[in-house]
């Protein structure tokens, strides 16, 4: 029953990347997408590592888990190491050649991390009816959250690689102050991301056992965020 609980902790992360991998444009390799899952799914170690660390120091500073400060930090972490874990496998690859392959292998490294925090939610049940409901609930939460975050990022890593092209193209030698600006991006990606985190876990909070504003919440904020994507769809390669 354990082996099942776990693939069935797994569905929900292959579910949406079969999703997300239909709308890019230019399909990406099978063998860097699974790197990228698998390193994304690896960085849950480093994760849990960094994030324990973190929790004692807002403890010493008397800042509770469930604390606003306590979720932005946190997401802070997980967005950071999941874009190392794309980051390390398309650096330099010849795969990486539109904008929008940014936004692709950011989401594919991120529902490689929630596909450890699913099965390490899986584990832990005991009944088929009760996992059903708790996969459910993961997939439409925070299985999507993690997909929408690393995916905001990824747009914003998107926009600073056309931005990068555009001062290449324009200015020779490129100056220093614009070559600042996509790692300016970069950054806002980053904290727009753990936003999404923080504003979510909290509406989790404060709704308690009402799991519908969590979700409209990441609906809403997936039409927005789709909307992005589309943008950045029309950049490609030259």
């Amino acid at each position: 029953m354990i082996i099942f609980f776990m693939l069935l902790g797994l569905l929900p992360s292959f579910a949406w990347l079969f999703f997300f991998l239909k709308e890019d444009v230019h399909p990406e390799p099978k063998k860097v997408i699974a790197w990228v899952f698998a390193l994304g799914a690896l960085s849950t170690i480093l994760v849990i590592i960094t994030q324990t660390a973190l929790q004692d120091a807002l403890q010493f500073f008397q800042i509770k888990d469930y604390d606003p400060i306590s979720f932005f930090s946190l997401g802070i972490i997980e967005e950071v190491f999941k874009f190392l874990a794309a980051y390390v496998v398309i650096r330099r690859s010849r795969f990486f050649d539109e904008p929008m392959d940014a936004v692709i292998y950011m989401i594919v490294a991120a529902l490689g991390f929630a596909a450890v925090e699913n099965v390490a939610v899986m584990v832990n049940i005991s009944a088929v009816s009760e996992a059903l409901g708790v996969i459910t609930l993961r997939f439409v939460g925070a299985t999507l959250l993690h997909a929408l975050s690393s995916g905001l990022l990824g747009y914003y890593w998107a926009k600073g690689i056309i931005l990068s092209r555009k001062i290449k193209a324009e200015t020779e030698p490129p100056c220093r102050l614009y070559g600042a600006q996509p790692k300016l991006l970069l950054f806002k990606g980053i904290v727009f991301a753990a936003l999404l985190h923080m504003i979510f876990n909290c509406l989790i909070m404060v709704s308690k056992d009402v799991i519908i504003y969590p979700i409209l919440f990441l609906i809403i904020a997936a039409l927005f965020i789709f909307w992005d994507f589309e943008k950045i769809k029309g950049f490609v390669s030259r």
